[in-house]
């Protein structure tokens, strides 16, 4: 047994030194207070990196498919009344969603930016009890009445009991309703008095849109929309209006559910119009990205960047549909956050490495220091040094 221990003491690499030999110095003292709190200050640095989550973050080539792209919009429009402004989505792929109302409300405001009113998109107006009948002549029993849609009718049987249903169809044969107050439902529920009512009024309108995931583009602008001879157009000669003020304030706009540290570049933006006419146009690169938490809890959304373009009545060229209009393009690039705690091997390593690394180095620079005091202290003693 005493043999063992003779040769494991013969393997100690750290051999001891009588303390009758240790030679202490004031540089010596100094290096090991320095050193000591550099270590300290580093153990903490990576204790706290050790004891909070790190964030991973890598770029993969985005596979999916099929799947749909939800838009979160917030937007103030301080000088268009609710009445008259729309909202149009449509993609790539031929898909158009017109006058969108589901899942949007509309908020008018006074010039002074107050709330007026708030209720889900739409004009809003009753329909009307005794419409100018399709047909004319006295009612029979059981019959009921049945508006005229003044000629934009597809089928015999159908009716347009309010000044909505007039539009409606007119945007489904392609027209434009150039005067309302030749329509009976619009005269009766008083469609251009409440245009001008909200005359000097402000809309904030706000909710979400679920598009398909490709390219495509919304809108807000003035008035209903239609294809005309396979041209997106708005019947603004129903508001008899010479101009439309777009000025905007984007309170919120993004791309999918919210996750922790994303940015979106359109919070709060305002741009204010100086011209008469004008189209303003936001292209938008929408870049798809999953964000895992330390939970393992997964939030599919989306980052984007944006560049700006206002297009004005340039002379020679058609004038530019008023409106606020968002361009956006996916890419093929998708990101992926997650979030992980470092490792207790990987810690204990890099403490390991705080310690025997600074150990090192001052051991290194108190060797220096001792031995070139003594190269002077042997030189000064034989007047050499000068």
């Amino acid at each position: 047994m005493d043999g063992m221990f003779k040769k494991l003491r013969n393997l100690d690499a750290y051999p001891k030194i009588n303390e009758d030999f240790y030679s202490r110095t004031l540089s010596g003292g100094i290096i090991t207070v320095v050193s000591s709190i550099v270590m300290l200050l580093l153990f903490i640095s990576e204790l706290r990196l050790y004891l909070l989550a790190v964030t991973e973050t890598k770029l993969v080539v985005d596979t999916s498919r099929g799947e749909t792209l939800r838009i979160n919009f917030d937007v103030t429009f301080p000088a268009l009344p609710c009445s008259i402004l729309s909202l149009d989505a449509m993609d790539i792929s031929g898909e158009q969603h017109l006058d969108v109302r589901h899942d949007i409300i509309k908020k008018r405001i006074d010039a002074n930016g107050n709330d007026i009113e708030a209720r889900p998109d739409g004009i809003g107006a009753p329909k009307i009890e005794k419409p100018l009948q399709r047909h004319g002549g006295r009612l029979e029993h059981n019959e009921t009445y049945c508006g005229s849609c003044y000629g934009a009718e597809v089928f015999d049987e159908d009716c347009c009991n309010s000044c909505e249903e007039v539009r409606e169809a007119y945007r489904k044969k392609g027209w434009g309703l150039s005067n309302p107050d030749l329509i009976d439902q619009c005269k009766r529920e008083g469609f251009l008095q409440r245009i001008k009512d909200e005359e000097g009024e402000g809309c904030n309108i706000y909710g979400f849109l679920e598009v398909n995931k490709v390219a495509g583009n919304f809108h807000f602008a003035p008035g209903k929309s239609f294809q005309q001879s396979n041209i997106h157009v708005h019947d603004l000669l129903a508001f008899q209006k010479d101009s439309f003020n777009i000025s905007h304030t984007i309170n919120k706009l993004s791309f999918g559910a919210h996750f922790p540290g994303v940015v979106n570049p359109l919070d709060g933006v305002q741009w204010v119009q100086k011209t008469p006419y004008g189209m303003y146009q936001y292209f938008i690169k929408v870049v798809p990205t999953v964000y895992t938490d330390i939970s393992r809890h997964t939030i599919q959304s989306n980052q984007f960047s944006v560049t700006e373009h206002f297009r004005g009545a340039e002379l020679g060229l058609v004038q530019a549909l008023p409106g606020v209009f968002f361009f956006y393009d996916l890419s093929p690039i998708k990101v992926t956050f997650i979030e992980q705690h470092v490792s207790f091997l990987h810690f204990l390593t890099n403490v390991c490495a705080i310690v025997g690394g600074v150990f090192t180095v001052s051991g290194i620079l108190d060797s220096f220091i001792y031995h070139g005091q003594k190269a002077i202290k042997k030189k000064m003693e034989i007047g050499k040094f000068s």
